[in-house]
């Protein structure tokens, strides 16, 4: 069996590998793959480096979601421990998107505590992004409307992890005031 480092390091190398060519939506254009190592970096943090499913849940989390892979393929490589909290994170695509956002609400509350966690560290990540780069083509009025939404799912998610919630707590007060200075 590989060691945990070893593990890492194969997802790290998955993750750059399935988002190849995708960028974050902001005007900086940054490739994609910072998003998960991101993502990864803080819940490391949050668990202090005892959970590594956790960690390489967090690198994984967007490739069933936005890249070629399956849960089949997570679960060969991952196991199935993993391929399932990437599962449990992952948008049905084939649904509109308002109706993912709502779902996205709708669910969190009943997200496994590691979920809950990878979710958080998630829209943490994509709102200092919003504060930092936001998409060009995002007004104002969507910009914050983003935030909005990312704190409602956020209610549904607290009682994981009280350092990933003062995080989001930050971030989100961050791009309001970072919105607000675009006005």
């Amino acid at each position: 069996m590989a060691s945990d480092v070893e593990r890492l390091a194969r997802a790290a190398a998955f993750a750059a590998e399935k988002h190849t060519g995708q960028l974050r939506k902001g005007e900086a254009g940054e490739p994609y793959v910072n998003h998960v190592i991101e993502v990864a970096e803080m819940l490391a943090r949050a668990c202090g480096g005892r959970d590594i499913e956790l960690v390489i849940g967090g690198l994984l989390h967007d490739t069933i979601e936005d890249t070629g892979a399956t849960h089949a393929e997570v679960a060969a490589i991952f196991g199935p421990g993993v391929a399932d909290l990437v599962a449990e994170v992952t948008d049905d695509k084939s649904l509109p998107k308002a109706e993912r956002k709502r779902l996205q609400a709708l669910h969190a509350p009943h997200k496994s505590p590691r979920a809950k966690q990878l979710k958080l560290a998630d829209k943490t990540s994509n709102l200092r992004a919003l504060a930092s780069s936001p998409p060009a083509e995002w007004p104002l009025s969507r910009q914050l409307e983003y935030v909005a939404w990312a704190r409602s799912v956020a209610a549904g998610l607290r009682g994981a992890n009280a350092w990933l919630e003062e995080q989001f707590d930050q971030a989100a007060t961050a791009a309001e005031q970072a919105i607000a200075g675009r006005r």
